[in-house]
């Protein structure tokens, strides 16, 4: 085989040898006379492997030694046809032992969320001490992104929420001629349940979600990483005024929720129901007393507390990739609606064995 001009891969004018380029004639030899080669590259190279797996095909042998000595040295490092490859079995956990592992893994999570809880009660602590570490400009910060920036979207929410009860007890209650109970039913609905729940639903998709892609952009860039090496705690800089932000907010925010559920109520009942405002507001009144705004506030507190921290706990703990920013937060926000509404079954239980 003569070999002759330009072998560049760069150049793009190396041939492909075909599989059926030589005739199976075993124990034939084939040489080469490569003098009139002016440049070659890895690209001759790549040819003359294709060429090498043809003629052992074929049974032929070829003669290395009227090669080049580096373009035979590097030809000699390829084998004569590639390995078979190899076939794993898929290794699958057995079905005890992979629950095992995930009851671990959700132990051992619960843990470092309950630590980053203590961590945080103690940042708290120190902050009314005086000796915290947490910038006040952080905190009013996110209590402006968490209370008055969302009185917006709380509003409308509760307000159809209202409404929608309201139009749904009219309907049934008019048949009973008991359509004045309306207020009583959209006036208990919201005090005992839906204001905290929807409030805390809205402010996991918008805030939780917020801080768990804030913080693990800060993952990503490495800032985490930053104000670990110079000795300050994120649980302390960035999970405590995020976390106090939200348990500052969130019991205003379930009271406003309240009033604006009860207004949705009221001019339902006011369009639909032969009531006047005045019967309308009295029986609102005496249909709960003040354990249930007190039932509604400590679980707004708890809801709070849970989204800033399951959200902030996400956040630290995911990838350093731009994917994994909105991965954190539609995680955030999926954890923190599914847990607000576990807590709440919780404190229904809680409730009627307390008797409120």
């Amino acid at each position: 085989m003569v070999l002759s001009g330009t072998w560049q891969a760069r150049a793009g004018t190396i041939p492909v040898f075909p599989k059926d380029g030589l005739p199976k004639t075993p124990e034939g030899h084939l040489s080469f006379q490569t003098s009139g080669i002016q440049a070659w590259d890895t690209g001759l190279i790549a040819f003359l492997w294709d060429l090498k797996r043809v003629a052992h095909d074929a049974g032929i042998s070829l003669e290395m030694q009227t090669l080049p000595g580096p373009m035979r040295q590097l030809l000699e490092l390829l084998p004569e046809a590639p390995d078979d490859p190899v076939h794993h079995k898929p290794f699958r956990i057995p079905f005890l032992e992979a629950l095992g592992r995930r009851s671990i893994a959700s132990m051992t999570e619960v843990g470092v969320v309950s630590e980053l809880a203590a961590l945080t009660a103690k940042g708290a602590v120190q902050t009314v001490l005086g000796r915290s570490r947490m910038r006040l400009s952080d905190l009013l910060a996110n209590t402006s992104d968490a209370g008055p920036y969302a009185l917006l979207i709380v509003g409308i929410v509760n307000f159809l929420i209202g409404a929608i009860l309201a139009f749904v007890g009219a309907v049934e209650l008019q048949k009973f001629a008991a359509g004045i109970y309306v207020a009583s039913l959209v006036g208990i609905a919201m005090v005992r349940e839906m204001a905290a729940v929807m409030t805390a639903i809205i402010m996991a998709g918008r805030t939780g979600g917020a801080y768990a892609a804030r913080i693990s952009t800060m993952q990503g860039n490495e800032e985490i990483d930053a104000l670990n090496v110079f000795g300050i705690q994120p649980s302390t800089y960035l999970i405590l005024p995020a976390v106090l932000s939200l348990i500052i907010t969130m019991p205003f925010l379930y009271l406003y929720g309240c009033l604006i559920g009860m207004l949705g109520g009221f001019v339902v009942s006011i369009s639909m129901l032969d009531i006047t405002a005045a019967g309308y507001f009295h029986q609102t009144i005496t249909a709960f007393g003040i354990g249930q705004f007190i039932f509604g506030f400590v679980k707004s507190l708890v809801f709070g507390a849970f989204i800033g921290l399951t959200s902030c706990r996400i956040g630290l703990k995911a990838g350093r990739s731009a994917a994994d920013v909105g991965i954190a937060a539609t995680r955030a926000v999926v954890v923190g609606i599914v847990g607000v509404i576990a807590i709440d079954a919780i404190f229904a239980v809680i409730a009627d064995v307390l008797g409120i």
